[in-house]
């Protein structure tokens, strides 16, 4: 799976921001290969230097897709929707998504230990 991750700082105006967000989804919604959302709202920074409100992803089967996805219509209009909400101070990222669930990674620590 891929992602595109934006992050939202802290030198956002966060209440506009979640006044015109409903416009942006509505845009990113339409990208064709959408398969999920997801929203972290930051509530404490425990090292760093960079402050977010929120972290968003948005999940695409792979690369390509979300690449295409991008490059469509709807990609950049909403593309456009958040350089205005953010005033440009978006970061815009994407990266391979994988994930594992815990019991399984314990599964193949216990397999060592059998040996």
């Amino acid at each position: 799976m891929y992602q595109l991750i934006l992050l939202i700082p802290t030198s956002v105006d966060i209440k506009s921001f979640d006044e015109g967000w409903p416009s942006f989804l509505d845009a990113v919604e339409q990208m064709p290969g959408l398969l999920r959302e997801s929203v972290s709202r930051v509530d404490q920074l425990i090292y760093g230097k960079e402050y977010f409100h929120r972290i968003y992803t948005f999940s695409f089967p792979d690369q390509k897709t979300l690449e295409k996805s991008l490059l469509s219509s709807p990609g950049e209009k909403a593309g456009k929707i958040i350089h205005d909400l953010t005033g440009g101070r978006v970061t815009l990222m994407t990266a391979d998504f994988q994930e594992d669930s815990l019991d399984n990674i314990q599964s193949f620590t216990s397999q060592k230990t059998d040996l």
